[in-house]
Formats: C-alpha cells, structure tokens, sequence
C-alpha cells in the first residue's frame, strides 16, 4: 500500500493530523506563496508534477525537474527538463524559489545549491524543506538525509543567509511515522494503527529538544 493509498482511506481530519509531514509542507509551501508579490519570478526547482503551481496564480511560476523520480508521475505541467547543476536560465533570473523535498535526490546537493543562487537576483527568498528521519524513496535516486546542521553548511557555501530553520516536529511524530510504515508493510493493520499514530502524534509537544525529526523547512535568502 503507497502513502497516497493510505491517504486515500482516512478522513480529512485525521489524515492531515497522522500525514504531518506532508501537512506541514503544505502550510509551508501556502504560507510561502502568500508573502510573495503579484508578479513574482518564482522558480520550483524540483518541481515534480508541479503540484504546487496552483498556490501560485499571482505570480510567474516555473517548474523544473529532471522527470526521472517516479515513472509515473505526468511531468507535462514543467515548463522545463532539466538537471538542477545546469539550469537553463541566465543570472539573476528569479524574486523567489522554492525546492521541496529534493535536495535528498540530488547526488551533488552542494553544486545544485549554487547553481540556484546563481538563477535567483540577490536577496530572493527561497523556502527549502529536506528529510531527516524519513524512509526511501523514489529509489534508486535518494542519496541524502540532513541534520539543520547540514543545511546550514550546504545553503551558507552556496550563498545564502539563513532566516529560519524549523524541525518538522520531535520523536513522536517520527514514531507516529514508523506505525504508519508499517501500515504500508501490512495494509490490515491501518484501521488499528492510525489511531494510534495520531495519539502518538499529540505526545510531540512533551520533545522539546526535537533531535528526532522527519524533516526540516528552512528560510533563507539570497546574498
């Protein structure tokens, strides 16, 4: 059973309280498009199907992405096909970029890093959000997993300032995860451990030191 499956089968409710993961990108991800102005020059860099895009509608969004993650996944929405270390776009070319849940996919993270600095006019804000504690996928292309610390190296080299970096939640949002991996192993057990998940979910304000996280979104913005 995929993610998406399981997703399906739950109501709304709990599923973006069991999900929050992808709960949290998608607020990150609104929040984002929100603060940008009418008439930005937005880059999805990893764009994937560019599900995104429709948040969007105020400003000059373009997806890019190599089209090779997940065979079947309709990449027809990119604008562009390209590798993220060569991007086709001249200097400066960007007010904002986004790269969600990319960067681990990325076999060179630090070059792909300043290829987009180089694309995006200085003091462009990007929103970057990366996996730490989370499982494989879209295997073979998945190299990386990042500490906060990690990213702050990789996005400083590459020419940003970091405004924020923020934990996508504790220890007990990564074990309410883990129940939910092993619904994906053995379908039958779902309707007995998302209840779970979701209690356990509701234990992560008792991690204040959030070590254990699924991910982190970082803020930063071109020097």
């Amino acid at each position: 059973m995929t993610y998406a499956e399981a997703r399906r089968r739950l109501p709304a409710w709990l599923r973006r309280r069991v999900f929050t993961f992808e709960t949290f990108i998608e607020e990150s991800v609104s929040r984002f498009a929100r603060e940008l102005p009418e008439g930005a020059r937005l880059l999805d860099a990893g764009a994937g199907e560019a599900q995104y895009a429709h948040l969007f509608p105020h400003v000059r969004y373009t997806g890019v992405d190599l089209a090779i993650g997940d065979p079947a996944w309709d990449y027809r929405r990119l604008h562009a096909i390209a590798d993220l270390e060569r991007l086709p776009f001249a200097d400066a070319s960007f007010d904002a970029a986004l790269h969600i849940v990319t960067l681990e996919h990325l076999a060179r993270p630090a070059a792909a890093l300043q290829e987009l600095a180089r694309v995006m006019r200085p003091g462009a804000a990007l929103l970057l959000v990366a996996p730490q504690e989370w499982e494989v996928h879209q295997a073979p292309h998945d190299y990386y997993r990042y500490t906060r610390f990690g990213l702050e190296h990789l996005l400083g080299q590459a020419g940003f300032r970091i405004e924020e970096i923020r934990p996508a939640g504790g220890l007990f949002l990564v074990i309410s995860r883990r129940l939910l991996n092993a619904c994906q192993m053995l379908p039958w057990l779902l309707p007995l451990f998302a209840p779970l998940a979701l209690v356990t979910a509701l234990l992560d304000p008792l991690d204040s030191r959030k070590d254990f996280t699924l991910g982190y979104r970082c803020l930063a913005r071109r020097n």
